[in-house]
């Protein structure tokens, strides 16, 4: 089965309950995020308004990022997720320079935010993070210990405007609200869909 990802923008309120969920269940370094919220406006004035857009790794089916690697270390498992090998990946950020979502970065540290060392979540994901490699969301593949799917950023959202689940399912939510992938000029192909923002009458 192949998964899908939804984002309903008509119920997010940008609160970055993903992103404080996601940092504290992935440790990732101090100041990065795999889940994080971008902030804009559209329009002019008076017509124009905030807008919210959460990102993640929109786990492409074309996936630039698999495409360019040289070790082979970033590969699309059938299930429809990208993932990184860091035994295979050399950190050499191609995978980064080529991603349209800047969905990736580079672990370059072990160092934490604080002074006095890190803190309980941090000392469990530097225990097993691999310096100078890269790194994306994987919608939290390693949590369930089974090496299935459980994004905590679905079951963090207070809002309940994230829906994980078959691609077929979160394909057809997304048709039937006329949403659809972010930048699907760039022909990849993602598997994260948004649902839009309805216009008040």
């Amino acid at each position: 089965m192949e998964y899908g990802f939804v984002i309903d923008l008509e119920k997010c309120v940008g609160c970055h309950g993903c992103s404080v969920a996601c940092k504290q269940a992935n440790g990732t370094p101090p100041g990065v995020l795999r889940s994080n919220v971008v902030r804009g406006t559209e329009g002019t004035y008076p017509n124009a308004r905030r807008t919210i857009r959460p990102m993640l790794c929109m786990m492409c089916e074309t996936a630039p990022c698999a495409e360019i690697c040289p070790t082979g270390a970033s590969t699309l498992r059938e299930d429809g997720i990208v993932t990184i090998d860091k035994d295979e990946c050399i950190g050499c950020g191609s995978c980064q320079t080529v991603c349209p979502y800047g969905a990736r970065y580079l672990w370059e540290s072990g160092e934490g935010y604080f002074e006095d060392g890190p803190n309980e979540y941090e000392e469990v994901a530097y225990a097993t993070a691999k310096k100078m490699t890269m790194d994306k969301c994987d919608f939290c593949i390693g949590h369930a210990g089974t090496g299935e799917p459980d994004p905590v950023c679905v079951r963090a959202c207070m809002a309940e405007a994230r829906f994980f689940g078959p691609l077929e399912d979160m394909k057809k939510m997304a048709e039937e609200r006329g949403g659809g992938a972010y930048l699907p000029e760039e022909g990849t192909n993602p598997r994260v869909f948004y649902l839009p923002v309805v216009d008040a009458k």
